[in-house]
């Protein structure tokens, strides 16, 4: 059966792009993607990137306050003195 190309449009979320409709391919079904930007790029939003690092502390302030405190304290306890 010979394919016929349709011109969907969407979102593009890491390697996932998100249709803004239904394709009428099954699910599962391999194809080819031509990727076009459509309009500017879209600035990142101030502080989304410390949100994303911060992974499951995203929400959580005090935790990674913890962390740091944790990590201070170790290395101060393993860093040799420093001779005069």
């Amino acid at each position: 059966m010979p394919s016929i190309p349709e011109t969907l449009s969407g979102i593009v979320h890491g390697r996932v792009i998100e249709l803004d409709a239904a394709c009428a391919l099954p699910d599962g079904q391999a194809v080819v993607v031509t990727v076009r930007s459509v309009g500017p790029p879209q600035e990142p939003r101030t502080g989304e990137g410390i949100l994303a690092s911060a992974g499951s502390w995203s929400d959580d302030p005090d935790g990674v306050d913890e962390f740091l405190r944790i990590t201070r304290e170790a290395r101060r306890r393993d860093r040799p003195p420093i001779d005069p």
